[in-house]
């Protein structure tokens, strides 16, 4: 008999539909359903529900359902596509990549994306799980987390037109080394061991893999929806207690309160401590911000406060109980809360 050699078998266009269309399918409905997601509230809401917008109410109530709905739907697109790259390279590998003596530039990168990527706290969350899912080191991806919700473009057109330019670069760049700097601090400790191990496991039908070894298209596929399964079942309790805790707080900032009791030295860490509860992203804050200023208080306590409230909250903290464990989650919101201290009691000294 002659040998002959086999090439590989050409997948069908049947099989191809099979595979591909229901992909196409979801990627439609997913974007649909983010993109009306706001709209769709709104209207029930307010139109069909009848309460009244701008009202804390209204607002709370509101913000309530469209969030759990929007981070429901990071989540799933986030999770899904990371499974599949991830797929393609062990978590070593990437830790490998992008570790050593590259994780200062990795952070400096991590926080770059952060400024571009327009997240509250807890919209950044899914992003950050998959990161980590996917072997990004620890104190990289604490960066992105960092400067994500706390630096964004729409941040910074408002906060030029409140208070022009220099107050708008000092802002970015104090930002983005507290982002830089806390997660490569953070990095250095080496708290791996304070993630849940379940972020770190590759899973395909029930079992643990090694996703570099010789996945099929399915294979990927199936792994990446068994992997939205897994992870909405383990956060989803998570989810609704901090959007929950978020949408009972929010708008109810004490601002007269607030306005005369940080007037002295203490209104830096008075800033920090009534803006970690908050739960708002930069855009919501910032007529806030603008009018605690014109009440008289220095620029400095106002930016901690926006910063703290931007990046740190109660329900991040809650969301991400479910993949660090709380003494990781501690050393971050400390870690953090020492670079906006720092930053406010500085811009009352030079401004």
């Amino acid at each position: 008999m002659n040998a002959r050699t086999l090439s590989p078998v050409a997948p069908s266009p049947k099989s191809s539909v099979r595979r591909w269309g229901p992909v196409t399918a979801g990627v439609v409905i997913w974007w649909s359903l983010y993109h009306w997601n706001r709209p769709f509230w709104d209207w029930v809401m307010f139109d069909v529900v009848g309460l009244k917008a701008g009202s804390r109410l209204g607002e709370s109530v509101h913000f309530f359902f469209y969030d759990v709905s929007k981070i429901a739907l990071l989540l799933t697109g986030v999770i899904y596509l990371v499974t599949i790259l991830r797929s393609f390279m062990s978590v070593e590998r990437t830790r490998a990549l992008l570790g050593g003596r590259r994780q200062g530039l990795g952070n400096v990168a991590a926080a770059g994306l952060g400024v571009v990527t327009p997240f509250c706290s807890c919209s950044a969350v899914p992003v950050f799980i998959g990161f980590v899912a996917a072997g990004v080191p620890l104190g990289v991806t604490l960066s992105f987390l960092i400067a994500s919700p706390m630096i964004n473009e729409v941040a910074i057109v408002l906060l030029f037109g409140l208070f022009g330019w220099e107050i708008t670069a000092l802002y970015i760049g104090f930002g983005l080394v507290i982002a830089t700097v806390a997660g490569m601090v953070l990095g250095k400790l080496n708290l791996e061991r304070w993630v849940e191990p379940f972020v770190f496991e590759t899973k395909l039908r029930g079992k643990v893999v090694d996703p570099s070894r010789g996945l099929t298209w399915d294979d990927r596929l199936q792994m990446a929806r068994e992997e939205v399964v897994s992870i909405l079942r383990k956060v989803w309790p998570f989810l609704l207690v901090g959007i929950g805790i978020g949408a009972a707080i929010h708008g109810w900032a004490p601002e007269d309160w607030f306005a005369n009791h940080a007037t002295g030295w203490w209104g830096v860490p008075l800033a920090v401590g009534v803006g970690v509860p908050l739960y708002s992203n930069a855009a919501g804050v910032l007529p806030l911000v603008e009018a605690l200023h014109d009440k008289g208080l220095p620029m400095g306590t106002v930016l901690a406060f926006m910063m703290s409230v931007v990046a740190l909250s109660v329900p991040e903290m809650v969301l991400l109980r479910r993949v660090l464990m709380p003494k990781l989650i501690a050393t971050y919101v400390g870690v953090v809360a020492t670079g906006i201290l720092l930053t406010g009691f500085l811009f009352n000294a030079i401004l």
